[in-house]
Parts: structure tokens; C-alpha cells; sequence
């Protein structure tokens, strides 16, 4: 595989992972074949013989990359926990609506239920009021 040495012109804007020019140059240097003689020696002629300092120059575009999209994927992971944070937020809030109201019906309610209590005993007592009075009169009608 061959590629041209001069420099490459992109006709459309690349957008996405975000690459330096000099990344970009990096990186098709990689792409471009070995001249035949630093693909000859005792090696074979399939591998390509790399000085230690090109081998360091491959690893550090390497880890530069791998840095990158450790960085994008840490980013894109605070970018979601804020947005459950928000969403967890809002829950939050209307749960705590919803218990508001509901522990205010419960007063009203309580409020009600003692109020049906005292008329209950009141009319409790009065019926048993009324319970004497009749017997009393029948007791009366009796007697006559």
C-alpha cells in the first residue's frame, strides 16, 4: 500500500474525534509503507524493522490516542450521571410534593375523624337520653 507524500487536503471539514493536524500527519506516517530498505534484513521481508525511537514515537501516538478517548468516555460518563443527578432531582421534588399532600389530607382527615367522634358520643348520649324518657313514659301509661 502506497500513499503520496505531499500533504493531504480533506475536501469536507472532519469532525468527531478531534485530531491536531500534527496527530493527522502522525498518523498517516503510520499508514505509509517502509521504504524497501528498511523493510530488508535478517528480519524477513514482511516486517518492518522500527529504531527504538520510531517504536517510542508509535507508542506515544498510541497512548495519546488511548488518553483521548479515556477522557471522552470519562466526560461522556459524568455527562450522563449529571443528567440521572437532575432527573433524580425532579423525582425528588414531586415525591416529596406528593407527600406533602397526602400527610396534609391525613390532617384534614384526622381532623374530620375526631370531630365524627365527639358527634358520635353526643348522640350516643342523647339517644340514651331519649331511651329513659320513653321508658319513663311507658312506664307512666302503665301506671294509669
Amino acid at each position: 500500500m502506497f500513499f503520496a507524500q505531499e500533504a493531504v487536503q480533506l475536501e469536507h471539514p472532519v469532525h468527531g474525534p478531534g485530531f491536531t493536524a500534527i496527530e493527522i500527519q502522525e498518523l498517516l506516517s503510520l499508514l505509509q509503507s517502509p521504504s524497501p530498505t528498511e523493510n530488508s534484513g535478517s528480519r524477513g521481508s514482511n516486517q518492518a524493522v522500527y529504531s527504538i525511537d520510531e517504536r517510542k514515537r508509535r507508542r506515544m501516538v498510541s497512548n495519546r490516542e488511548s488518553a483521548r478517548r479515556s477522557r471522552w468516555r470519562k466526560k461522556k460518563h459524568l455527562e450522563d450521571l449529571t443528567q440521572q443527578l437532575n432527573r433524580l432531582k425532579i423525582q425528588n421534588r414531586e415525591l416529596q410534593n406528593r407527600l406533602g399532600s397526602i400527610i396534609n389530607q391525613s390532617h384534614v382527615l384526622w381532623r374530620e375523624n375526631g370531630r365524627l367522634m365527639s358527634e358520635s358520643v353526643a348522640l350516643k348520649a342523647r339517644l340514651s337520653d331519649l331511651r329513659l324518657v320513653l321508658a319513663a313514659m311507658n312506664a307512666m301509661q302503665q301506671a294509669q
